[in-house]
């Protein structure tokens, strides 16, 4: 039987206020996550890092996510859902702050710890807010809600990183022109003031998250109760004695795991691919946002389609096949067949024209068959879980750390074999979300 609000939230029969302050949040999850696109070319400039090293920001920000949900889980036991989101908030304020001694003092190890901290505030109001969502309604339109949800978080993603360069990167290509040409001790004090551009952006982010969290506390939101042990007749489910007793949630966590990595690789690695077939900064800072472009497509899809015309299952499975067929586009297509485009810049309101190498559009298209798979992965993972669903939930918070693992194998194969040739690592990804969809979530015994 799925949750139920409070009492007040029973009598109106209404879901949007709840909505509307989830959409916020995950509005802001969409903002926080998706400035690693734009801060690991940034970081890689300042700090003077290879690939593999560059790409320890995805490493941190995400392993975060492993290490800190079942504490998570724990916090969320001891404040509820609402206040929960709020210490999340809170906790990635600070990490924001974290960034403002290591601009001043250019030290990688300090950017790192600054984005552990923000994951672990994502991972407290990932915790919260994804089960939040998933049982505040009937099941089987779960995936439509998520979407709905998706297209704040992917909007959000899609104007971060713009915003940022926009402080940060904007003289890119002169900078690392002029970089060349100057005396160590010239190039340090360059490095260094390029470092301290971060600080005011992640200064003002700071105060919105820690205002954020106060204006959640004196929301109106409600507690929600958690999934009962009982059918939708009223029948007792039989239950388990543990979390791993239930293979169709670990399977979900493992299928979450490489989901969730393949999504940071296409959103993450994009602009240092773009960079590395020879394309500018100033034009290759715009294709995290074509990722989450084709994302919001998906997710469109996802809202007009789901549950009416096509259930949570079957868009997982066109997921997979999808996103197979865009990978073997992606590592084969030349490299010097493009096609131009012609959209307006969301900083500065001026009229761009983008040429795009067909084989970073693949790249990019890599959003549109990865824009169902969280919203249909999720209630088919939590499915009947009853008073394990918090705990679940936290397990499959930890498989974000997909994200940290899948781009740094990614960055090793770029170094060795070419950054084309490194997306070979989204065939096996794929694959596992297929079998998921097929037949993973079915399996109710380990016999």
């Amino acid at each position: 039987m799925n949750a139920t609000l409070s009492t007040s939230s029973k009598k109106s029969n209404s879901y949007l206020l709840p909505m509307i302050i989830i959409s916020s949040l995950f509005f802001i999850f969409g903002f926080v996550t998706w400035l690693n696109g734009i801060l690991i070319p940034y970081l890689k400039i300042a700090c003077q890092l290879t690939d593999f090293e560059a790409l320890l920001v995805a490493t941190a920000f995400y392993i975060s996510y492993t290490v800190m949900a079942l504490p998570s889980a724990w916090v969320l036991k001891k404040t509820g859902l609402k206040n929960g989101m709020m210490v999340g908030l809170w906790v990635m304020a600070v990490g924001t702050l974290i960034f403002i001694p290591a601009a001043l003092m250019r030290t990688y190890a300090i950017f790192l710890l600054g984005l552990f901290v923000m994951g672990t505030g994502l991972a407290i109001l990932q915790t919260a807010s994804n089960p939040y969502v998933t049982i505040m309604g009937p099941r089987e339109s779960a995936a439509k809600r998520i979407s709905i949800l998706g297209i704040c978080n992917k909007v959000a993603g899609a104007i971060a990183p713009l915003i940022l360069a926009f402080y940060i990167l904007k003289d890119g290509d002169a900078f690392l022109t002029n970089l060349a040409t100057l005396s160590e001790s010239a190039k340090i004090a360059a490095l260094d003031d390029l470092a301290r551009r971060v600080i005011n952006p992640y200064l003002v982010m700071t105060v919105v998250l820690f205002l954020l969290g106060i204006l959640i506390r004196l929301s109106g939101l409600p507690e929600l109760e958690v999934e009962s042990n009982e059918d939708a007749n009223g029948v007792k489910i039989a239950t388990k004695n543990n979390i791993f007793g239930y293979p169709h949630l670990i399977l979900g966590v493992v299928t979450l795991f490489f989901y969730v990595g393949i999504e940071v690789i296409a959103g993450d690695t994009i602009i240092r691919y773009g960079q590395s077939l020879g394309i500018a900064i100033a034009s290759a800072k715009y294709f995290t946002s074509l990722v989450m472009l084709s994302m919001v497509i998906g997710y469109i899809v996802g809202i007009i389609f789901i549950p009416k015309y096509l259930d949570q299952r079957k868009a997982l499975i066109g997921s997979a096949i999808l996103g197979m067929v865009f990978a073997f586009f992606a590592i084969f297509v030349p490299k010097d067949l493009s096609i131009t485009f012609n959209f307006i810049d969301l900083t500065s309101f001026k009229p761009i024209v983008l040429t795009v190498p067909y084989t970073v559009l693949f790249v990019a298209l890599f959003g549109l068959s990865n824009a169902l798979c969280w919203p249909a992965i999720w209630p088919l993972a939590i499915h009947n879980l009853g008073k394990f669903l918090k705990t679940g939930s936290a397990l499959l918070i930890m498989a974000i750390a997909g994200g940290a693992i899948l781009p740094l194998i990614w960055g090793k194969l770029s170094d060795q074999f070419g950054s084309q040739n490194a997306y070979w690592v989204a065939i096996p990804a794929y694959l596992i979300i297929l079998f998921y969809a097929v037949r993973g979530y079915k399996i109710k015994s380990w016999k």
